[in-house]
């Protein structure tokens, strides 16, 4: 039997580069976003091509009902809940020093980035829990896709980087809590990404990357974060939960 994974945001950029990944690995597909069916419609046929069946849930992560609805929904189609990667995430819609930034802009961001995965994650972590008493051979796991602004300061846009970290204790939450089930959690860490997100900062970032911003001087993209959760998918680090995987091309070295 396919395992299936339900993945946030995955309509387009990491969760999409994540969802190709994992329907190469013969997993079912589950996409949650907030896109209209035809804005999607594109990426559903890539996965279908892989050969993975794909059911789109249309919700917004900060909603419960919609949560519920999307986790029925899945229940319905595919009966099993073996992967949730929490990807879905939004910049501030405007770059303020902190000095002036608004709290709807905080809580916008803090809402998505934030509180919807906690929730979601709680409630998938309550049925992970149910098919583990069921089946003592079920394999089921959480990652969290974060951010390196979850320890690197970005004045800027502060909410994000909050938010961010916040996703980083949510990791280690989770891995203590589920651990006497079984079920691993892990949190992956981005660095600079070429997607829409860092679209409107590119000439900002090249610059950076010439001058030395990392140590493997080029841009990541999302294929490098897919790898990266296929691997966990897969349980190749079955004994590495609550465990950081930097995917950030050597950015966050100490370095003088």
């Amino acid at each position: 039997m396919k395992k299936t994974a339900l993945i946030t945001g995955a309509g387009r950029g990491i969760g999409l580069g994540i969802a190709i990944a994992l329907a190469a690995e013969e997993f079912n597909i589950a996409v949650m976003d907030i896109h209209p069916d035809d804005v999607v419609m594109p990426a559903l046929s890539e996965l279908r091509v892989l050969g993975a069946g794909v059911l789109y849930c249309r919700a917004d992560v900060t909603d419960p009902a919609a949560r519920a609805e999307a986790l029925a929904a899945i229940k319905e189609r595919f009966g099993h809940l073996n992967v949730l990667v929490n990807n879905a995430g939004v910049a501030p819609r405007v770059r303020a020093d902190i000095l002036e930034a608004t709290e709807e802009s905080y809580d916008w961001v803090m809402g998505i980035n934030l509180k919807g995965p906690y929730f979601l994650t709680q409630a998938v972590a309550n049925w992970m829990i149910e098919q583990r008493e069921a089946d003592a051979g079920f394999q089921g796991c959480i990652i969290n896709i974060s951010s390196i602004s979850s320890t690197v300061v970005s004045p800027s846009r502060g909410e994000y980087c909050l938010s961010k970290a916040g996703v980083s204790m949510a990791t280690q939450l989770w891995a203590a809590r589920l651990g006497e089930f079984d079920i691993p959690v892990y949190e992956i860490r981005p660095g600079v990404i070429k997607t829409d997100m860092t679209a409107t900062v590119q000439e900002k970032y090249d610059k950076l990357i010439a001058e030395g911003l990392m140590v493997q001087a080029r841009w990541g993209f999302p294929k490098d974060i897919a790898k990266a959760a296929a691997a966990l998918a897969r349980g190749d680090f079955a004994y590495s939960t609550g465990q950081v995987i930097m995917v950030d091309g050597g950015m966050t070295i100490p370095r003088l």
